[in-house]
């Protein structure tokens, strides 16, 4: 499809006025014949891929976003998941070794995060796969762009609880490692149900198996111009009509982003993969899918009838993209991390979003509870808890979910955790007060649902 003049000049008008950008180029880059006999020479080899392969991303990027005039907020690398290619660790401190290979590879060549650092335990894990577990706080607090993930359900599998309470315990350390930071490796971490494998977007990026050696993935996102054009709509436009506004401007995002994908893919050499059109907030002011929502006609992002305002706004934004693009992936949808979203960091300071609202709006959304600030007090069991709710949602809808969560050191609710940067500031949210840990102890797996059968 052909670019017209008013499709650009629209384009302008919506990078200058409206806070469009192109959030990130990814380049995923497979590291399976990285593998060796030592984690000392696994860790070179890596280090030398992840750095020849991701040499000229950045200066490519960079040179694209100047020529056509579209900001590229951010430039990131997905790898192979780790545990696959840690076969030869005998401790946490090997793997940790690796984990600093990696990160100092994507220092070196300039990207701000890179994502892989990885396990798929939905089923239960090897014994590689247990030390890699063990290694993820420590990995985490100990380097700067790692970004890690653990994939602990599927509509498939079923649930795989004693994963759930390994992670929740996992979480609780991780915060501890970087109480100083208030947390700040938790805000590296994602726990899911139906992880994909060509996710561009941080944490929980990875470069999946069935991916090919090295593929370029853009994530873009429009929350200010969608925002823009629902609050200077009338005001008794009727939803239908709402949607084909949110759609039309969903497919012209979806056109300039891959426009920068195919462009890269091209000057680089390597094969173009996929555009997820995920609506991903900023604290930047008017950046917000929190005020988006409330343009529906809300007093508050929280309110009731806000769950059913975020299906009408995560659906129209998938039909855009798809009319677009044949090569929409990742999640595509509307993402609610708390604390990234300047609307919602207040509509949570208010009371007007729970916890528990937070929840119901993921199962229409894009992916899950993310970027949730809870009191540092809030115990392993308790936050292993939340997160098989959130599994549930994903395995039950068949969707991918997942729960990136911060128990605070030191906070409580009515204070709240400053990150910086993208990633925000999180008010601590209060956690539903009464027990489970005996649920979760249990352990086990929760089946796969009936619905998972359909060979």
């Amino acid at each position: 499809m052909e670019y017209t003049q008013a499709e650009i000049l629209q384009t302008i008008r919506m990078t200058e006025m409206e806070h469009l950008d192109v959030r990130t180029v990814t380049l995923g880059i497979s590291l399976r014949d990285c593998a060796s006999e030592s984690i000392e020479r696994t860790a070179e080899r890596v280090r030398a891929k992840i750095e020849q392969t991701a040499a000229r991303l950045v200066a490519t990027v960079d040179e694209i976003a100047d020529e056509i005039g579209l900001r590229v907020a951010n430039k990131r690398i997905s790898i192979t998941p780790a545990s696959l290619v840690a076969g030869a660790a005998r401790s946490a401190s090997d793997c940790v070794q690796l984990a600093r290979a990696i990160d100092e590879a994507a220092g070196h060549v300039g990207v701000d995060f890179i994502g892989g650092y990885s396990a798929l335990v939905h089923k239960g894990w090897t014994d590689t796969e247990s030390i890699f577990l063990d290694s993820i706080p420590e990995a985490l607090a100990t380097t700067k762009r790692l970004c890690s993930s653990v994939n602990v359900a599927t509509t498939r599998a079923g649930i795989n609880m004693d994963a759930v309470r390994r992670v929740g315990e996992l979480i609780k350390e991780m915060a501890e490692r970087t109480r100083e930071q208030g947390g700040l490796a938790c805000a590296k971490f994602v726990c899911f149900a139906n992880a994909v494998e060509d996710n561009p977007f941080m944490a929980g990026a990875f470069h999946g198996v069935g991916e090919p050696e090295a593929v370029v993935n853009v994530g873009v996102s429009g929350p200010g111009v969608v925002n823009h054009a629902v609050r200077h709509a009338p005001r008794d436009l009727p939803l239908d009509e709402l949607a084909e506004l949110i759609k039309r401007l969903s497919f012209k995002l979806a056109r300039a982003g891959e426009l920068v994908g195919r462009e890269a893919a091209r000057r680089l050499g390597i094969r173009f993969g996929i555009i997820d059109l995920s609506l991903a907030p900023t604290p930047a002011p008017g950046d917000s899918v929190a005020e988006i929502i409330e343009g529906f006609g809300f007093e508050r992002a929280g309110a009731p009838g806000t769950t059913a305002a975020l299906a009408l706004l995560t659906d129209a934004v998938k039909k855009g993209g798809a009319m677009a693009s044949s090569a929409v992936g990742g999640m595509s949808g509307a993402f609610i991390p708390v604390s990234e979203d300047a609307g919602m960091i207040e509509a949570a300071r208010v009371g007007a979003l729970t916890l528990e609202k937070l929840e119901a709006w993921t199962s229409v959304c894009s992916v899950g509870l993310d970027m949730i600030a809870v009191p540092g007090s809030t115990s392993a069991e308790t936050i292993a808890a939340i997160i098989a709710d959130e599994m549930a949602i994903g395995v039950m809808n068949n969707k991918t979910t997942a729960v990136r969560i911060i128990p605070a050191p030191g906070k409580d609710v009515g204070e709240q955790v400053e990150f910086g940067g993208l990633l925000g500031t999180a008010p601590i949210m209060p956690v539903n007060r009464f027990a489970c840990a005996d649920f979760i102890r249990r352990g086990g797996r929760i089946p796969a649902p009936i619905h998972s059968l359909r060979n």
